[in-house]
């Protein structure tokens, strides 16, 4: 048997906490069964963007008439936006492990992993052991349960960002922020795109006002079925026949050469036999942490989608700093402050969002004001034509800024000031008076702020 200082399950973020525990000079291990980098690097959001570009670059070119630039069409040479992304992709990955065979520490086992005893795990035909293991084990897309649906042949993002030959038709089953984003691609690509969502709105976690925007604009662009829940998944001659119902019991039948399931993600926890080693997991399987990010067995930390407070990468990240600090120094342990994390939808249009919705505000009996300000309203909003974008705020009767969420051009960028406003504990009138640039677009954040303020 072999024994480390530290075992670090999961080759994402937790790598950035094996490194550091290395220089530190304890003994590290890392498991890590597929592809270096893990989700986000090989099969979620480096990709995912990656892909997303060409398809954000498609709507400029069908937009462009409005700014009286005629263009005649355009092709699509689809595998070769594809393997352009995989090509990166997979150069980094590839980049890590080399990185790693060249070095005794950390030291890299993979293979997949199964704990057998307290704080003891086998990987492989090896038993390796260690007083403090990480566990970031990351998530898989979820599979629901649908006559017929094992076994066709259909789609999960995994396979959505490296195929190579563009569906015609494509009917996706799920509205979150992975649909989303993946009927952009391959909608303004040119493929035909029909979205089943079981619930009144599609991306409904975000602010009803966002969801309830960006769904009147996809329905303007694809086949957006609302309410309606799949039964049936059926595969004849290469297509794919695929049945949903609503409440009312109307049917639709829909026809398409692929299917895509983006129904959410499940934790990988069930792979590990946690049990072995006396860590616990909530029902839907995230493992349960304390605000160290430690689990029920002392010394044993998680982070991450295996944790499921956040599933961002940027908050993987954030949370190994702290454990690694909780790692190395268990006398100084510091709890992980969430303040003002944030998050976006890269689709067309773009989403982002900060701390609380007004639903939420309103379900846990909050008072606040709210302001919306409209991005055709700036004179950069109107350079760009965008009609429909829009800046709403939340705050407390005191000033305190309780969320922001923005759906638009450059959403994901814009959003920033108010993080930083939010992280320093700075109101409102932060934003409202600092002099923003003439005529930038970050001008409609200030003019609602300036509307509470």
């Amino acid at each position: 048997m072999q024994e480390f200082d530290l075992i670090v399950i999961g080759s994402g973020s937790g790598l950035d906490v094996a490194n550091a525990a290395a220089q530190h000079g304890m003994k590290v291990a890392v498991i890590e069964k597929g592809r270096m980098g893990g989700t986000c690097l090989n099969r979620g959001c480096i990709p995912s963007k990656l892909l997303i570009h060409s398809a954000d670059v498609a709507e400029v070119i069908k937009s462009a008439g409005l700014f009286g630039i005629k263009v005649d069409g355009f092709t699509v040479d689809f595998e070769s936006i594809v393997s352009r992304s995989s090509r990166i992709v997979d150069s980094d990955s590839d980049g890590i492990k080399s990185a790693f065979s060249q070095i005794d520490n950390p030291k890299l086992f993979s293979e997949q992993c199964r704990f057998v005893g307290e704080k003891t795990i086998v990987v492989g035909n090896e038993t390796i052991k260690a007083d403090k293991v990480l566990i970031a084990s990351g998530t898989r897309p979820a599979i629901p349960k649908i006559e017929g649906l094992e076994g066709s042949g259909f789609l999960t993002s995994d396979e959505a960002l490296r195929m190579t030959k563009q569906p015609r038709v494509l009917t996706i089953i799920g509205g979150g922020f992975i649909a989303a984003e993946l009927a952009h691609f391959y909608g303004a690509l040119g493929t035909k795109i029909n979205i089943i969502q079981h619930r009144s709105l599609l991306i409904p976690h975000e602010d009803q006002e966002v969801a309830e925007k960006f769904t009147e604009l996809f329905s303007k662009k694809y086949n957006v079925y609302l309410g309606y829940d799949t039964e049936r998944v059926s595969k004849q001659n290469g297509m794919f026949h695929t049945r949903a119902r609503n409440s009312s019991g109307k049917t639709i039948d829909l026809e398409s050469d692929q299917l895509l399931v983006a129904t959410g993600r499940v934790p990988n926890s069930d792979t590990l036999d946690l049990g072995k080693t006396g860590v616990k997991a909530d029902e839907k399987g995230f493992i349960t942490v304390d605000k160290y990010l430690e689990t029920s067995v002392k010394g044993i930390f998680a982070l991450g989608d295996a944790v499921g407070r956040y599933l961002f990468k940027h908050s993987a990240n954030h949370e190994a700093q702290y454990a690694f600090n909780n790692i190395t120094h268990p006398d100084k342990k510091v709890a992980v402050d969430y303040t003002a994390m944030p998050h976006a939808i890269f689709s067309w249009p773009q989403v982002a969002g900060v701390g609380y919705t007004e639903q939420e505000l309103k379900k846990d009996k909050i008072d606040y004001d709210r302001a919306v300000y409209q991005y055709i309203n700036t004179a950069m909003g109107q350079a760009i034509e965008d009609r429909d974008g829009f800046v709403k705020f939340l705050v407390s009767k005191k000033g305190e800024i309780l969320g922001c969420h923005i759906i638009g051009s450059d959403a994901s960028i814009l959003i920033h000031e108010v993080l930083v406003a939010m992280r320093l504990g700075a109101g409102i009138d932060s934003i409202a008076r600092t002099v923003h640039i003439h005529p930038a677009l970050s001008e409609v954040v200030s003019r609602a702020a300036s509307n509470i303020a």
